[in-house]
């Protein structure tokens, strides 16, 4: 479960209009109250379910607007880059509106939902949606910008001197960088009433009191129409469009895929592969299967065991100036699931006995599948296991994910002809593993020492069941 819900709560105000933090005790105010409450809103924003997580999708709400929820009750679904959680919330209240609809994506700190403590301030909340709504649609859309010679003098538009403040406390809300601004330029910041969402001042409203011009490269603050506009040309002379074809966006769980196969470019990597013997240990498997062990918690334990006396490959290179030995041998699992791929991980997978790890991870595969992993149970591996040998792949590379030291490709088991040194033939089964290595930590000694070791474990599989 993630909470969430994080709170904007205005100051009480007495009728002479002196101001009272919410916290304040009024051990001396008569038992006949004589001071009014301010409304109080809160904004349900937008979690942050994993660390690279930089937006979610609305999957649906578990509340309508208008119900009561108590301290601690799902409110809504959110869809991050790697499952979909419940998220709970922190108060009782109201659900007084929903900005964010069911589908629709939303940065990571943004408001999706509005809660009301009482009925009375349902109207009010609801009434700033409308207004927030209203003034983003009365805003000029950025494709509407004329040619580019007179761009400066229309760019100004969006952005008209922000109004003065009526006299009267009220609460400040601007960006960090609104207020850096603001100190950088001299500009009362207390006297500006912003044109963000729900009133947040912002760094243009800042420069719009400062007296500064927007500069050319405004418009590229309507990111999405600009970018979408300038794709078609370069999709066009890059990659010639092919008749017929239908362009189909990443989902939420795609797009971190991407992102960090792109980051893991960043990392000088090399490649080790190397022969293993099967016999004994597909022996081992046609005996324990029946118990419900799987050959991928056979392969994450004997790669557990071989990590356990070489430390260096279950290491990490975080900042490019130092190694950083993880306590913990956490196994992660390559899993294909519908739209994108996710890796399961077996925490301290060498600790396990084998009847355990299998049962684990048949929990965390079915976990996966629903799309219900806890966070920690996908990001905390560091040793990644990738394995097509079940779909007949008999060699394969894999990319080295980002924050990890190693990964190990295996490909199947097959039977192949070999000589002895005496010169006899015979068939042994054997699969080929290529594990993939930050260079920068992980040299080719290290490597070829934890496969040499990898494969004893393998080829006398006994300890693989004590």
């Amino acid at each position: 479960m993630a909470s969430l819900l994080q709170s904007r709560v205005p100051s009480f105000s007495s009728s002479s209009g002196i101001q009272w933090r919410p916290s304040a005790v009024f051990s001396s105010i008569p038992r006949r109250r004589i001071f009014t409450v301010q409304a109080k809103i809160r904004e349900i924003f937008m979690p942050a379910l994993s660390s690279t997580m930089t937006e979610g999708k609305i999957v649906s709400w578990i509340k309508s607007e208008g119900d009561v929820l108590s301290k601690g009750e799902s409110v809504v679904v959110v869809e991050s880059d790697k499952a979909d959680m419940d998220v709970e919330t922190f108060y009782d209240g109201i659900l007084a509106a929903i900005v964010v609809g069911e589908g629709e994506v939303a940065p990571v700190g943004a408001p999706i939902g509005l809660l009301a403590e009482t009925e009375n301030e349902i109207a009010e909340a609801k009434s700033k949606v409308k207004s927030a709504g209203s003034s983003s649609q009365s805003a000029p859309p950025p494709a509407a910008f004329p040619p580019p010679p007179p761009l400066p003098a229309v760019a100004a538009a969006p952005h008209p001197p922000a109004a003065k403040v009526a006299d009267g406390p009220r609460k400040i809300v601007a960006t960090p960088y609104a207020k850096q601004l603001a100190k950088q330029h001299k500009v009362d910041i207390n006297s500006l009433v912003g044109t963000g969402n729900f009133g947040r001042i912002t760094p243009a409203d800042i420069e719009a009191a400062a007296g500064i011009p927007p500069k050319k490269s405004a418009p590229v603050a309507s990111v999405t129409t600009v970018a979408a506009a300038a794709a078609p040309k370069a999709s066009a002379t890059t990659f010639p469009e092919i008749p017929g074809s239908t362009v189909v966006p990443f989902t939420t769980m795609q797009s971190a895929v991407s992102k960090n196969m792109v980051e893991s470019l960043s990392v000088p990597t090399f490649r080790v592969g190397y022969p293993v013997a099967t016999d004994a240990l597909d022996a081992l498997y046609e005996k324990v299967k029946p118990k419900g062990v799987t050959m991928t918690a056979l392969l994450a334990k004997a790669a557990a065991m071989a990590l356990a006396q070489h430390p260096v490959v279950n290491s990490t290179c975080k900042d490019g100036k130092s190694f950083t030995y993880n306590s913990s041998i956490n196994i992660a699992v390559a899993v294909a699931v519908n739209g994108g791929l996710i890796t399961p991980v077996l925490q301290d997978a060498d600790k396990l006995d084998l009847y355990l790890l299998s049962q684990k991870w048949k929990e965390l595969v079915e976990k996966a599948r629903a799309k219900q992993l806890q966070p920690h149970e996908y990001n905390s591996g560091t040793f990644t296991l990738s394995n097509l040998g079940m779909f007949g792949v008999d060699k394969f590379d894999a990319i080295l994910p980002p924050g990890q030291g190693a990964i190990m490709a295996v490909g199947a088991s097959k039977p192949i002809v070999v000589a002895d040194a005496d010169g006899f033939f015979s068939v042994k089964s054997k699969m080929l593993v290529n594990v993939t290595a930050d260079h920068r930590i992980i040299y080719g000694a290290d490597l070829a020492a934890f496969l040499q070791t990898f494969s004893k474990i393998v080829e006398n599989p006994e300890s693989l069941t004590m």
